[in-house]
């Protein structure tokens, strides 16, 4: 679930906006963002049960790139935006400023992830303090004091000395962290939403794989008591909007919904 700049005539407290990829590549990619978003937050708060959370966060990042090969990913993500832009320069009514920042932007984060060496985050993996942290996590309680003792004076640390280590950390990812939000954006403001109704709670769309999508935003009102299920890849996509019903399994609506879907598919 996102919160997002208004471009539908309600305003952003008005509206929930739900995202669902359409492909693998932004199925990561929304993920890291939501790890590269808990991590900054976490790190600035002054608890301890915070950096334990920034911790936790830091190594779930750590163990997306140890599963997936996500430097090529990201730069062929970063050449292929900067290639679409560059053919669009030609249109009549492009703002030529906006387009060379964004073009500019574009370079210099692929320069910056050509500088990452090696496996992103290895100097992490290489860390033995992280990497105990690491095993022990997968026991439930593994990262208690007792079994962790360096961990639990590390905690007891002022929140000074706690923050920059996790700055340092951190920094093991920032360019890939820049790039990620930078494509997103992009993607995200390739298309308007425009107005959809869901019949009885379903609706379905059939996408042109020569032009795939990448993610699309459902955008329902804030106090709506409905939320929309998505399932779906390059070739077409289902939305069931299903009645909040507390803790208990939710029903499709049987009302017809309104709502706004933005299709990403630059």
């Amino acid at each position: 679930m996102n919160r997002l700049p208004s471009t539908t005539g309600m305003a952003v407290s008005d509206r929930i906006i739900y995202e669902h990829p359409l492909n693998e590549r932004a199925r990561t990619f929304l993920r890291l963002e939501h790890l590269f978003q808990q991590t900054s937050y976490f790190l600035e708060q002054t608890d301890t049960w915070d950096s334990r959370a920034a911790i936790r966060c830091l190594l779930d990042i750590l163990s997306i790139f140890s599963r997936y090969e996500l430097k090529k990913e990201i730069l062929k993500e970063l050449e292929r935006q900067a290639a679409n832009l560059e053919r669009v320069r030609v249109q009549p009514g492009i703002n030529m400023e906006m387009l060379s920042q964004v073009l500019e932007d574009l370079e210099n984060s692929t320069h910056q992830i050509y500088q990452l060496n090696g496996q992103i985050g290895q100097s992490l993996r290489e860390n033995e303090f992280l990497m105990a942290i690491v095993q022990r996590s997968s026991i439930p309680g593994g990262s208690c004091a007792f079994d962790l003792p360096q961990y639990h004076f590390w905690l007891s640390q002022p929140h000074e000395t706690r923050k920059t280590q996790l700055r340092a950390w951190f920094e093991n990812f920032q360019p890939v962290y820049d790039a990620i939000i930078l494509l997103l954006s992009l993607i995200r403001g390739s298309t308007r939403p425009v107005q959809e109704v869901a019949m009885k709670g379903f609706f379905q769309k059939s996408l042109d794989a020569q032009s795939p999508a990448q993610l699309i935003q459902v955008i329902v009102p804030h106090d709506a008591t409905y939320f929309p299920e998505v399932s779906g890849n390059k070739h077409r996509f289902n939305i069931r909007f299903l009645q909040a019903a507390g803790v208990s399994r939710p029903s499709q609506t049987t009302e017809d919904v309104s709502f706004f879907l933005n299709t990403c598919m630059i």
